[in-house]
C-alpha cells in the first residue's frame, strides 16, 4: 500500500510518482485562501477533472436500482478476509490488475477492521462494505484501474465530509490517490471525524485568509471554460509580440523619430509607441516643428496617417460590406467577425490583427451597460476602420518595420479612442496630439504615455503642406493669451465670440416682457455657454386684448418694444403661399432619409445665402433640420410638409436675413412684432417663419387685440405662452409708429377706475 508523505509545496501534487522517491501521495485538507491557494486549486481542478474525480459535495448513497444491480451480480455474501475481498474486486471491477486490486484489497481490509476494533458488528461492516464497493463502481471506476502508474489520479473534494466518505477516502489514498479536501467553513466539522489527524494532514502556509465570498469549484468551472473559449476564439497566436513605450525616452517627437532598428534588439518584438503629448511646447515654433516632423518621416519611408478632430464614421457601404449574422453569444458573435480580418500579404500581421481586435472587444464587453448588441456594433466600427486605413498604415508590411498613426486634437468619442487603442496593439507608432488644453480628450490606456505641456494654442488642422503654416508672433500669442483670459468664463465677450447657439424659450409675466426685451441676453436668466455653444434665453409669446381697452395706450406700448433690430409685421400674411419661391422645385432633392444635404443645398445654383458667413449658413441649417426634428408644425413627415418648411426657410426676405447676420449671440437678439388686428388668418408661411425665427434666437411676440386664434393654427403642440390683458376689440387699424406717442400718461381717474 501506499504511505502519506509529508507536503512541502503545494506544486509537489503534480509530481510524477517516480519523481517521489518510494510509493508516497499525499492527502491534504485546505481550510485557508491565499493566491498561491486560488492557483493551485485552478491547476488540480483541471488535474483532477481530466485523470481523476471531482466530487462538488457529498456523494449520493447507493440507491435501490444500484443495490439491485450489486446483489445481482454479487449476491449479498460478506467476509472479513483479504482473499473475498480481492476476489469480489475482481469480479466487481475487472479492469484493475493484479497489483491495483491488491493494494485496494489491502486497504478496505484495513479500514473495515479498524472500524471493527471501534465496536462495529458483523452488519455493519457488511453494510459499509457493500457502499463503498458501490461508490468504488459508480464513482470511482475511471480511475481504479489507473492507481500505481506514474501519473498518480487526483480526487478533489469540496465540502464538509461525511464519515463513511472520509473512510473510502483513507481507502483510495491508501490505494494509490492524491487527494484534496476544500473547506470553505475551516476544520472544525473535520476534527469530529479525525480528532488527531491520521487520515490527512491540514495545509499550513502563512498568510492564509478565510475563502472570498461565492469561492467555488463551480466558479472555477466556469473561469477555466471561459479561458478554453477565448483560445479556441484566439486561433493560433502570432510569434511577434508588441514592445510599447518600454524603449522611449519620454522626447515625444524625437522618440517617433527613432529608427526602428535601434529601439530594440529582439527579433520576435516590434517596438513601437503610444503617446499623448496635450499642450505645445513653443507657441511660435510648434507649427513648424510639426511640418518638419511629418517631413522627416517621409523621408525615412515611414508610412504615415493624419486623422484630424475626428473620425469619420462608417458610412452605410462601409458597414455593409462586414459579413455578419445573428448572434446569440459573445464568443460567437467575435469569432465569427473577426474573419473579416484578411491581411494576405503576411500571415503574421494577419494574427497580430485579430488578437488585438479580441483584446480590445474582450475589455469593452466587460464595461458598464455592455451588451451583445453594443459590442457587436463596436466591432464593426473597428472593422470597417481598419479596411478603410489598412493599406495607408500596413501596405508590404515586414517585420519589424512600424508605421506612424497622428491623431490631431485628441478623441471626442469612446469608439475614437477604442480604434486609437487598437490600433497602438499594432506595428504603428500612435501620436495623439492635443494643442489645445480646452478640448479635452476621452482616451484612456494604461499603455498610453503621457506628455504635458502649459501653453495651450488653438489650431485648427495638422500643416501637412508648407502653405499651411502661419506662423504667429510672440506678440500676437501674447494677445491670444490675453483674449482667453478676459473672454473665457469671464463673463465678458468678445465681439462674434461664438459660432453655435441654441433657443430657450422664456416663461415670464406680461410685464416682464418690456423689462426683457431690450436687454442683452447675456443677463437675462438661464443664460450660460457650454462647450463653445450659447444658450439664448429668448421670449415667444402672444399678448391676446387690449389693456384697461385703451387703444392709444396699447399702441404706445408696442411702440416702446420697436427697436432698431425689430422687424414689424402690421398686417397678415407676412409670406403669401403665392409668393415667388425658386426653392419649391428644388426642396425634395434638398432632403434625404430625414436629413438636409447640406453639401447639395450650399451648391445648388438657387441657393440665396452663399453670400453669408459660414458660420450664420450653418447656423440657419442647424435650426431648419431642428424645426423639422421637432415636428412642430402640423403634417411634418406626413404630408410632404419638410417641403413647404424647408422651401420657406431658403427663402426668406433679405429683411429677415440681415438680422439673421448681424445678430452677435451674447447680444442684443433680433425681434419679430407681429400685430394681427382682424380676421384675416396668418399664413402657413408665417407659422414657419415665427417657428424657425424662435429656434434661431429671435424674440417673437405676437399681439392680437382680437384673441383670436391664429399661429396655434399650424402647430402640433403649444410652444408659446399666451398672455390675456385685457378687453378683445376688433377692426383696429395699426398706426404708424414713428407718429405716435410712446409715454401717453393716464389721469388719476383712468389709473384707479379702469385699471
Amino acid at each position: 500500500m501506499f504511505e502519506q508523505k509529508e507536503l512541502q509545496s503545494l506544486n509537489d501534487y503534480f509530481l510524477n510518482l517516480n519523481s517521489r522517491n518510494g510509493k508516497f501521495v499525499y492527502f491534504t485538507r485546505i481550510n485557508g485562501y491565499n493566491s498561491e491557494v486560488g492557483e493551485f486549486i485552478r491547476r488540480y481542478y483541471d488535474a483532477a477533472r481530466r485523470s481523476g474525480v471531482v466530487s462538488e459535495g457529498r456523494i449520493p448513497n447507493p440507491d435501490e436500482k444500484n443495490l439491485a444491480y450489486y446483489g445481482e451480480i454479487m449476491g449479498m455474501d460478506f467476509r472479513m478476509e483479504p482473499a473475498f475481498l480481492s476476489a469480489s474486486l475482481q469480479k466487481w471491477l475487472p479492469r484493475m490488475n493484479d497489483y491495483q486490486r491488491q493494494n485496494v484489497a489491502a486497504a478496505i481490509f484495513d479500514t473495515l477492521d479498524t472500524m471493527r476494533r471501534e465496536g462495529k458488528n458483523d452488519n455493519m461492516l457488511r453494510n459499509a462494505y457493500i457502499k463503498f464497493m458501490c461508490w468504488l463502481y459508480y464513482k470511482f471506476e475511471r480511475i481504479v484501474s489507473q492507481l500505481g502508474e506514474g501519473n498518480i489520479p487526483k480526487i478533489l473534494y469540496e465540502g464538509e465530509i461525511s464519515n463513511y466518505e472520509l473512510k473510502l477516502m483513507a481507502v483510495l489514498s491508501h490505494a494509490g490517490c492524491d487527494i484534496v479536501l476544500l473547506q470553505y467553513h475551516g476544520d472544525a466539522g473535520y476534527q469530529r471525524l479525525d480528532p488527531r489527524s491520521q487520515i490527512s494532514r491540514e495545509y499550513q502556509a502563512g498568510g492564509l485568509a478565510a475563502f472570498p465570498e461565492g469561492f467555488c469549484l463551480k466558479q472555477v468551472r466556469g473561469q477555466l471554460e471561459q479561458e478554453m473559449n477565448r483560445e479556441r476564439l484566439y486561433g493560433r497566436r502570432p510569434e511577434a509580440a508588441a514592445c510599447t513605450n518600454a524603449w522611449i525616452e519620454g522626447k515625444g517627437l524625437e522618440d517617433i523619430l527613432q529608427d526602428i532598428q535601434t529601439r530594440g534588439e529582439d527579433p520576435k518584438l516590434f517596438y513601437n509607441c503610444f503617446c499623448r503629448i496635450s499642450g505645445v511646447w513653443d507657441k511660435i515654433t510648434y507649427i513648424n516643428d510639426l511640418y518638419q516632423f511629418q517631413l522627416e518621416l517621409k523621408n525615412k519611408k515611414r508610412r504615415l496617417l493624419i486623422l484630424e478632430h475626428t473620425l469619420p464614421q462608417p458610412s452605410m457601404e462601409e458597414i455593409n460590406a462586414i459579413p455578419r449574422k445573428n448572434y446569440a453569444k459573445q464568443e460567437q458573435m467575435l469569432l465569427d467577425l473577426s474573419a473579416n480580418i484578411k491581411y494576405t500579404a503576411n500571415i503574421e500581421l494577419q494574427r497580430i490583427m485579430n488578437q488585438a481586435f479580441l483584446d480590445i472587444l474582450l475589455e469593452e464587453a466587460g464595461r458598464p451597460g455592455m451588451n451583445l448588441n453594443k459590442l457587436t456594433n463596436k466591432a464593426i466600427y473597428l472593422l470597417c476602420w481598419l479596411k478603410r486605413y489598412q493599406a495607408e498604415l500596413f501596405a508590404n508590411w515586414r517585420m519589424p518595420e512600424v508605421g506612424c498613426l497622428i491623431f490631431f486634437g485628441g478623441c471626442r468619442t469612446e469608439n475614437e479612442a477604442m480604434f486609437l487603442r487598437f490600433v497602438a496593439r499594432l506595428p504603428v507608432d500612435v501620436l495623439v496630439l492635443c494643442p489645445n488644453l480646452n478640448q479635452k480628450c476621452c482616451l484612456a490606456d494604461p499603455l498610453l504615455y503621457e506628455i504635458h505641456h502649459d501653453q495651450s494654442l488653438a489650431v485648427e488642422k495638422y500643416p501637412r503642406e508648407n502653405a499651411e503654416i502661419r506662423m504667429g508672433t510672440a506678440a500676437y500669442h501674447a494677445e491670444r493669451e490675453l483674449d482667453h483670459i478676459m473672454y473665457q468664463d469671464s463673463g465678458i465677450y468678445r465681439d462674434r465670440q461664438y459660432g453655435k447657439a441654441n433657443a430657450l424659450s422664456l416663461q415670464t409675466m406680461y410685464e416682464e416682457v418690456a423689462i426683457l426685451w431690450d436687454q442683452e441676453v447675456k443677463y437675462r436668466p438661464n443664460f450660460s455657454t457650454v462647450d463653445n455653444v450659447v444658450n439664448i434665453p429668448v421670449i415667444f409669446a402672444k399678448v391676446s386684448g387690449v389693456k384697461g381697452g385703451n387703444v392709444p395706450a396699447y399702441w404706445s406700448e408696442i411702440k416702446k418694444l420697436v427697436t432698431d433690430q425689430t422687424l414689424v409685421v402690421r398686417s397678415a400674411p407676412y409670406i403669401n403661399s403665392t409668393d415667388p419661391n425658386p426653392i419649391k422645385v428644388h426642396a425634395a432633392e434638398f432632403f434625404k432619409n430625414g436629413k438636409l444635404q447640406r453639401a447639395k443645398i450650399k451648391e445648388h445654383q438657387s441657393y440665396p445665402y452663399g453670400f453669408l458667413r459660414e458660420e450664420i449658413q450653418e447656423h440657419i441649417l442647424d435650426k431648419l433640420q431642428l424645426l423639422i426634428d421637432q415636428r412642430v408644425i402640423k403634417g411634418t413627415f406626413e404630408n410632404g410638409m419638410e417641403y413647404t418648411i424647408i422651401a420657406t426657410i431658403l427663402n426668406l426676405k433679405v429683411e429677415v436675413v440681415r438680422k439673421i447676420q448681424g445678430f452677435d449671440f451674447t447680444k442684443k437678439n433680433p425681434k419679430l412684432i407681429y400685430i394681427n388686428t382682424t380676421e384675416h388668418m396668418i399664413s402657413l408661411e408665417d407659422s414657419i417663419l415665427a417657428a424657425f425665427l424662435n429656434l434661431a434666437g429671435f424674440d417673437v411676440l405676437f399681439f392680437v387685440p382680437t384673441g383670436y386664434q391664429n399661429i396655434e393654427k399650424y402647430f402640433n403642440q403649444r410652444v408659446m405662452e399666451e398672455h390675456q390683458v385685457g378687453d378683445y376689440l376688433y377692426d383696429l387699424r395699426v398706426p404708424d409708429f414713428g407718429r405716435i406717442s410712446s409715454n401717453i400718461r393716464q389721469s388719476w381717474r383712468e389709473r384707479i377706475f379702469k385699471r
